[in-house]
């Protein structure tokens, strides 16, 4: 096979293609991101022509082309990264150590694919997720530090500033389909994990890259906005401004059509629930930059996928971690730049208090600006803002009680207190959120509690090893023994945020309880 490289934006007019969208909807594929990471056998265009072509000779012969033929002399097809593995391992750390190695990917040197190419090693999820993921990686960074690996989760962090140099933001993921959305901003938690590592030239590097994200997600935010006072809240793109001037940000996609990875799926769920077509696609897209696909946060009824309405939610957990961006690009700059974060961050922190905490309701709750109403689903976001720390002592304990009495479960820390087919619901819980409760919790000096939710959580990790082999994307944390399940795709395994996790949570727990 002929070796060569394309842009990433080649694989839009891909997407857009009759030949990808016949495919995707004669479901070839059970899932449709397997045709969406198809590797070309040679150049795109060549491929369409060439199928254009054979349209035309199957339409004078009054016949269909015979797609799964195309398909396998045109491109080839990935596997699912495996992350089983024969070898005995005498421990659940063990295992994870010779999972990085499994999970980890060469640099993007040639492709022929949808991958938008990454000059620097990193290290993958697992399963069906075959390239970096945006805040996965944070999660994963955590276990490679822990485990001795730092330069490693250097090249990721590098690789994520090269990648918002090419985009424009750091996306959900470096595939061509994923350029219109991001993903929960962790970049600045990321360098406050190594900044102690990198050189005075890395540093200026990644704080470059910090103030383009902050400009991603401000884009015609404040700047551009209007001050006068209105009756009704006024969003554009990711920045809402309610009508008090209080600055909020939502989750957004600019794309209103299916998604290329899930292009079946989405036309289906449309057309089954009678959806306004492109409502629905942006909603679903934004979810997706939410990271929390899908859950009853987003969704007027809880049980019907096609009332999602993420576009107009102001989540906790986005606009607790912007307030990190924001504390961060303050330290890092001075003079009129400085002041500028810092009043950003300090506005942002009385928005959040102002619309998102209720203590009759116990906690931060998302807010659906529409209606000026916080919404009423109790979710583990609202531990975001005692992780980045800006709760005071009353609010800290008001989350506290909240998360034992409503949302600590045997196995940990469940996703939503709303039982739904929806994988970020109950009964499911994730490892980043077990992350995020318990340094929420320990930055607040709740101790026996930050340590009763890892040892359950990990309790958990090891007992599905035990019988499986291997470490999960998600857990049932209700029911520890039943595997989790819910969502579009089956439980993958690997899996690189678990895996980081639970390296954090062991290196707490030997010196908390030795």
């Amino acid at each position: 096979m002929q070796s060569f490289t394309h842009n990433w934006r080649d694989c839009l007019s891909f997407f857009a293609s009759d030949l990808f969208k016949q495919v995707q909807m004669a479901a070839l594929f059970a899932d449709s991101k397997t045709f969406a990471d198809a590797v070309l056998k040679s150049d795109l265009q060549t491929i369409l022509d060439t199928f254009t072509e054979e349209q035309r000779r199957a339409a004078k012969e009054g016949v269909e082309v015979d797609l799964q033929a195309f398909v396998a002399t045109h491109f080839e097809i990935p596997d699912a990264d495996n992350a089983t593995t024969d070898k005995q391992f005498a421990s659940v750390a063990q295992y994870i150590e010779f999972m990085w190695e499994v999970l980890t990917r060469t640099p993007d040197t040639q492709h022929q694919d949808s991958l938008i190419a990454l000059t620097r090693p990193y290290i993958v999820p697992g399963g069906r997720f075959r390239e970096i993921y945006y805040w996965d990686s944070y999660f994963t960074a955590l276990g490679l530090v822990d485990a001795g690996h730092t330069a490693m989760a250097v090249n990721m962090l590098e690789n994520f500033i090269d990648i918002i140099n090419e985009v424009g933001c750091v996306p959900n993921g470096n595939r061509a389909y994923y350029h219109s959305r991001s993903q929960p901003p962790v970049l600045a938690l990321f360098y406050d994990l190594l900044k102690d590592e990198l050189t005075e030239e890395q540093k200026r590097y990644v704080i470059d890259g910090l103030k383009k994200e902050y400009a991603f997600w401000m884009q015609s935010g404040p700047g551009n906005a209007t001050s006068a006072q209105t009756q009704m809240p006024a969003a554009t793109l990711r920045v809402v401004r309610l009508p008090c001037g209080a600055v909020l940000n939502r989750y957004f996609d600019t794309e209103p059509t299916p998604r290329p990875e899930s292009y079946r799926e989405d036309i289906e769920t449309a057309e089954r629930y009678g959806a306004n077509k492109e409502d629905f696609y942006r909603n679903v897209r934004a979810a997706c930059e939410s990271g929390w696909d899908f859950s009853s946060r987003w969704l007027s009824d809880p049980q019907q996928l096609a009332s999602i309405r993420t576009t107009e939610i102001l989540p906790v957990d986005l606009n607790a971690l912007l307030v990190s961006l924001e504390q961060t690009l303050a330290s890092v700059t001075e003079g009129a730049e400085h002041d500028y974060y810092h009043g950003a961050a300090k506005r942002r922190i009385q928005a959040i208090q102002t619309y998102l905490f209720s203590e009759q309701k116990g906690g931060y709750f998302d807010f659906h600006f529409p209606s000026l109403q916080q919404t009423n689903v109790v979710s583990a976001a609202m531990s975001v803002p005692l992780f980045v720390g800006f709760a005071d002592k009353s609010q800290a304990q008001t989350v506290q009680n909240t998360l034992r009495s409503t949302l600590l479960r045997a196995g940990g820390i469940v996703t939503t207190a709303s039982t739904t087919s929806q994988q970020w619901d109950s009964p499911n819980g994730w490892a980043p959120l077990q992350l995020f409760a318990v340094e929420g919790l320990l930055k607040y000096h709740f101790n026996r509690e930050a340590v009763e939710i890892m040892q359950r959580f990990c309790r958990t990790i090891e007992a599905h090893y035990a019988s499986s082999g291997v470490l999960l994307e998600k857990y049932n944390v209700c029911e520890p023994n039943i595997r989790a399940g819910g969502g579009e795709y089956d439980v993958q395994f690997g899996f690189g945020w678990t895996n980081g996790v639970y390296i954090r949570f062991q290196k707490y727990l030997a010196t908390m309880i030795a």
